[in-house]
């Protein structure tokens, strides 16, 4: 049996020190939780999709810190393609360390995976945090489909919806969904 140790984009394979993702908004995290769902099954193509909608609990988290950097506006901004390589997270893990290094606690970026572009935020401490409890929750129910991800909220009364061209920018896709 084979194993393999997925990196993500602002945190290295192995014992590394932890990362926690999150959106601006609701919808972002909704592109980022549709895509990395499909990837699972793309790159499992003996397994069937669901048949069933399965549930998940979106929640909001206070955040404050002035140590922060935000690659969506100059002068980080000119390196966005580095910033949003689909699969080269080089440059995102060498800027989190220099960023560590250097006392930031959060990295705010643009979402690879929201088709509106929505800005997602990396924690690299969880001194960001302003509260030690979640703000709000939401119950969302996913469904997914060779055509895409249907996403339903029932309250407040929702419906979010990605078809597979949304994430076209990754081939990891196109062998099972493209």
């Amino acid at each position: 049996m084979a194993a393999s140790i997925r990196t993500v984009r602002f945190r290295r394979a192995g014992r590394t020190l932890g990362v926690y993702y999150a959106a601006e908004k609701v919808d972002t995290a909704l592109a980022e939780m549709a895509f990395y769902r499909l990837l699972f099954y793309a790159e499992s193509p003996a397994t069937p999709l669901p048949a069933n909608a399965s549930d998940y609990t979106a929640f909001s988290a206070r955040i404050a810190t002035e140590r922060a950097i935000d690659l969506t506006v100059p002068p980080l901004v000119k390196d966005e393609p580095a910033w949003t390589d689909p699969l080269d997270y080089t440059a995102c893990q060498a800027l989190a360390d220099t960023a560590r290094a250097g006392g930031i606690e959060a990295i705010l970026y643009r979402s690879v995976r929201d088709p509106k572009g929505g800005r997602n935020i990396a924690l690299l401490t969880a001194n960001a945090f302003a509260a030690r409890e979640p703000v709000e929750r939401q119950t969302w129910r996913i469904r997914l489909s060779s055509s895409g991800v249907q996403a339903l909220c029932d309250f407040p009364r929702r419906l979010v919806g990605f078809a597979i061209a949304d994430f076209a920018g990754d081939a990891r896709l196109k062998g099972r969904f493209g």
